[in-house]
């Protein structure tokens, strides 16, 4: 029954990142190509979480966290090179 869901989530999860890639070639502005970039790194997450349940290991749990620190920091650093022109002050 988990294998399942898990594979239900699988489909869902890959559909997500499938139409924020979409958003990302057809967005009509540059937020909205950085929020579905942002989202992007938030499905991928839930993508390789997902894979580590299903593979019962703890080690893609931790390259969960280090894309989801890494996904914060490139939004963070993309975000504030758009409002004030450089990012480093």
């Amino acid at each position: 029954m988990l294998s399942l869901a898990i594979e239900a989530a699988f489909a869902m999860m890959t559909l997500a990142l499938l139409l924020n890639l979409w958003r990302v070639v057809r967005g009509p502005d540059l937020p909205d190509r950085i929020l579905a970039l942002d989202t992007m790194y938030i499905n991928s997450i839930a993508l390789i979480v997902l894979y580590g349940v299903q593979q019962k290991s703890e080690f893609y749990f931790e390259a969960a966290l280090l894309i989801a620190v890494m996904g914060f920091v490139g939004t963070v650093a993309v975000v504030k090179y758009l409002l004030r022109g450089d990012i480093v002050e």
